[in-house]
């Protein structure tokens, strides 16, 4: 369930919720409090890059954007755990596009691995986003980005990405299974040829 209010993610975890998802930066912290309350339940921490809506204007870190957003996620991590959600139900999320410009969310995708250290699990959301518009083309619909976002989803899976907030989700799952395959995490479906 994504929500910034606390009595929203309290209702949706007494209705059977399992995570909240908050692209705010926990702008209401309480939504920790909700989360801890519902044992099992897990918080998606965002880097909102103080973006609530619309476009970013010449957004800039220091003294990059990855070693910036890192330390974001590190410090709302613990705001969460220090407010009862245990650190395995802490989910991060490095918002790709919010409050960033498409080169940045670029190097946020190539230097995945140093926010998969952060030890806690790694959720992207990179399907349709606007920097892979960019990349291609600014006149690519995000109906038109199927392949740019299977990539990113290729690419965020081999950098340590443990969720992926996808919209074509038969397809990611494909791509997703043959990377963890092909990186020996998971065996083949059905490996028979030359087998039998």
């Amino acid at each position: 369930m994504e929500t910034s209010r606390a009595d929203v993610a309290a209702a949706a975890l007494e209705a059977g919720a399992a995570m909240i998802n908050d692209v705010t930066g926990l702008s209401d912290p309480e939504i920790a409090d909700a989360v801890a309350e519902h044992p099992g339940a897990a918080l998606v921490v965002m880097h909102a890059g103080g973006q609530r809506r619309g476009r970013p204007f010449r957004p800039s870190y220091d003294p990059d954007t990855t070693t910036a957003v890192a330390a974001e996620l590190e410090r709302l991590a613990g705001v969460a755990a220090q407010r009862g959600v245990p650190a395995g139900q802490i989910v991060i999320d490095p918002g790709h596009d919010f409050g960033k410009n498409t080169y940045q969310s670029l190097e946020l995708t190539r230097r995945l691995p140093e926010l998969a250290a952060l030890g806690h699990p790694l959720l992207v959301a990179l399907s349709r986003k606007d920097f892979l518009g960019e990349t291609l083309g600014d006149d690519v619909a995000p109906t038109e980005r199927l392949e740019a976002s299977l990539a990113a989803a290729a690419v965020a899976t081999h950098h340590g990405a443990h969720l992926l907030r996808v919209h074509d989700t038969a397809a990611t799952v494909r791509v997703v299974r043959t990377v963890e395959a092909i990186a020996g995490r998971r065996p083949p479906a059905a490996a028979v040829r030359g087998l039998v």
